[in-house]
């Protein structure tokens, strides 16, 4: 058994290979690693309060480290977070870092690259995996997931607030992938096998923000355009007192 940090998004992709990675017994997992948008206290990309991302590792019983980065950070200054926490980790003893990716392979051999430098090998349970198999068998195993951010570019706003479920993967259309994993929704599981105890949560407003996209290609941009607009779920907390 070796020691591995999980990178960690509170989505049910990295909920699904945490849990496999946990079963497997090839790994103790020491740390969840998670980038959080330090001016707003949200998880980067998904826009969940920071208070969630604590419930949930509270929930799973895995210390939590953040990544803490400014509102829209340029790759460099993103690299540059990244390592110093991975360095921290790895001087904890974590040889290995688990991925949730599935099939985007340009983004799997950036992060195998990247944490070579460092000596950290990368694990991705998920992989090559059909995407369709593995959103019936998180839904099967009792996972509970509501979509908190979809790009429009894919989906329209009425999906935000959305369980995944049955009903969710029928209402699709066919240019989505089942897991999102060309960047078309993204998750926040409130309930898992892996969990203690399910996160109390309850949907807000549903914003729109749009966002430049990245300026190196060695990352998961995919479509070549200057901004994304996206919608969010915002999602309350008991103890935001909301």
């Amino acid at each position: 058994m070796v020691q591995a940090y999980m990178n960690w998004s509170g989505g049910k992709d990295s909920a699904l290979c945490l849990y496999k990675a946990m079963l497997s017994k090839q790994f103790f997992i020491s740390h969840l690693l998670t980038s959080v948008n330090a001016a707003h206290n949200r998880i980067s990309m998904h826009g969940v309060r920071r208070s969630l991302l604590n419930a949930q590792a509270d929930a799973i019983g895995i210390p939590l480290t953040t990544i803490e980065l400014p509102e829209q950070p340029g790759m460099q200054e993103y690299e540059q977070a990244m390592m110093h926490k991975v360095a921290r980790l790895k001087q904890c003893g974590c040889t290995h870092a688990i991925f949730g990716d599935i099939f985007l392979e340009d983004l799997k051999i950036y992060r195998e690259k990247k944490l070579a430098e460092v000596d950290i090998v990368c694990a991705f349970p998920l992989w090559k995996k059909d995407t369709t198999t593995l959103v019936k068998e998180f839904i099967s195993l009792g996972f509970r997931s509501i979509i908190v951010c979809v790009n429009e570019k894919y989906l329209d706003k009425s999906f935000c607030g959305r369980v995944i479920d049955e009903s969710f993967l029928n209402d699709l259309p066919s240019n989505v992938d089942p897991c999102g994993e060309n960047g078309e929704f993204h998750s926040f599981v409130f309930e898992a096998p892996i969990f203690r105890n399910p996160v109390s949560c309850a949907t807000g407003e549903i914003v729109y923000r749009k966002y430049n996209a990245p300026d190196t290609d060695d990352n998961d941009s995919h479509s070549g355009a200057s901004e994304y607009g996206f919608y969010f779920c915002d999602l309350l907390h008991p103890s935001d007192g909301l």
